[in-house]
């Protein structure tokens, strides 16, 4: 396809028109992976009346349609834990119904090498050495998606599938609501507080917050059963791990060939080509593994994700980037700790500032899109901090809203107390 250096851009003139307004409401989610979720799910608690909209038909994002099924991780590499609150409650929830593997708490930090190539097979153990014990947790996707789902029931969110958020209504400086398209058409709804919970910044991107943006190099991460002595075949140095249910293998990035080039996961034709030479990819590694790997004769290919293993695109200049020197230095603002998955005692104190754009007054950020550097980036991505932000998020949007404020405008001292009452880590 010619690109704008080649043949000049054309443009079509389209008519005004009247979009519908499908709802009102005060607290707007966009985006049902784990932070849009526990956004939600945090403001219907406290008290606000939330709608929360997802593009696909599931909830989990990545955590769930991507198979990235690996909590790395709620400690800070030393034992202590650094990440609870609906975090912890929904490993609660999956270990209850037997749909998640974590070593004991007696464990954390341990340097017992037994215990540390147990944790390795499950992927639960990564970066250099010396290694310890991580409190990280396996866990069944298809388990996560209903555990979500009744999170969100019982909060009493309005949950809305299948509709692609496109467009912030701006006003000022203020986000009034955003334009979506489903199969049905283009509709709006409209909010006090909007949270942007999309992964890829789509909505403060469209109200023109500032932004950086990175290539990736992506991976379809995927799940085979059906292993003669898994363990067997682990142990002999294979690149995939445990993974709930019997004989059954997660293989992650990395486990197929990567593809030739580092792709911009905002643009449709390097995402069309990232999707067909990956699944190329993971085929032929399927196969090289059933003719060449002990104990794969016979394993069948349960799931191939739905979604791109993509960690990073847009990320929010918001009123504070957390950047690499920040490292194991408090802030008087703190919403959420993270540890690093792959080195032991790192700890990144994300503050407030982090979830809010410098130029709108009513729009907070959560998850993988936070006000944080490339390095930071590497931490803050991963699922438990992404719930930690986004519950911080949800929770900042619904106290702003019962004191008819805008969320810069918050007493980030109230929103500790509330964040810790409901089990938030922010104090070590």
């Amino acid at each position: 396809m010619p690109n704008s250096d080649t043949q000049r851009l054309r443009f079509i003139e389209e008519l005004p028109r009247r979009t519908p307004v499908k709802a009102e409401t005060e607290v707007l989610v966009i985006g049902g992976g784990t932070a849009g979720v526990s956004a939600a799910v945090a403001a219907a608690r406290q008290g606000a009346e939330v709608i929360l909209v997802e593009r696909s038909g599931y909830l989990g994002g990545l955590a769930t349609g991507g198979l990235i099924i690996l909590l790395l991780t709620l400690d800070d590499g030393r034992g202590r834990q650094v990440i609870g609150g609906l975090c912890q409650e929904v490993t609660d929830r999956l270990a209850q119904r037997g749909a998640a593997y974590f070593p004991a708490k007696a464990e954390w930090g341990s340097e017992n090498e037994a215990l540390i190539r147990r944790d390795r097979r499950w992927g639960l153990v990564w970066g250099h050495g010396p290694h310890r014990v991580r409190y990280s947790v396996a866990y069944d996707p298809e388990e996560l998606k209903f555990v979500l789902l009744r999170l969100v029931e019982e909060a009493k969110v309005r949950l809305l599938l299948h509709a692609y958020a496109c467009e912030a209504l701006v006003e000022g400086e203020r986000v009034t609501g955003v334009i979506f398209h489903s199969k049905s058409g283009r509709f709006a709804i409209l909010a006090k507080i909007v949270i942007d919970a999309s992964g890829d910044g789509d909505i403060f991107t469209s109200a023109g917050a500032a932004y950086e943006k990175e290539k990736v190099l992506p991976w379809l991460w995927f799940c085979m059963g059906g292993v003669d002595d898994a363990e067997a075949a682990i142990e002999a140095g294979g690149w995939f791990f445990h993974t709930i249910g019997k004989g059954r293998v997660l293989l992650p990035w990395g486990a197929s060939e990567r593809v030739s080039r580092k792709i911009d996961a905002t643009d449709p034709e390097d995402l069309t080509y990232a999707e067909v030479e990956s699944r190329k990819r993971v085929m032929q590694e399927v196969d090289r593994l059933r003719r060449d790997v002990p104990g794969f004769a016979q394993a069948h290919l349960c799931h191939i994700a739905d979604q791109l293993g993509i960690t990073e695109s847009r990320r929010l200049v918001g009123e504070y980037v957390l950047a690499r020197d920040d490292m194991d230095t408090p802030c008087a603002d703190v919403i959420a700790i993270t540890g690093h998955w792959t080195k032991y005692g790192a700890l990144y104190y994300i503050p407030y500032r982090s979830l809010l754009p410098r130029e709108l007054s009513n729009l907070l950020v959560a998850g993988r899109c936070i006000s944080v550097d490339h390095r930071v980036h590497h931490a803050t991505k991963e699922i438990p901090p992404c719930m930690a932000t986004g519950e911080a998020a949800g929770t900042a949007a619904a106290l702003a809203v019962r004191m008819g404020r805008e969320p810069k405008q918050l007493n980030v001292a109230e929103l500790q107390q509330r964040l810790e009452e409901n089990g938030a880590i922010l104090r070590l």
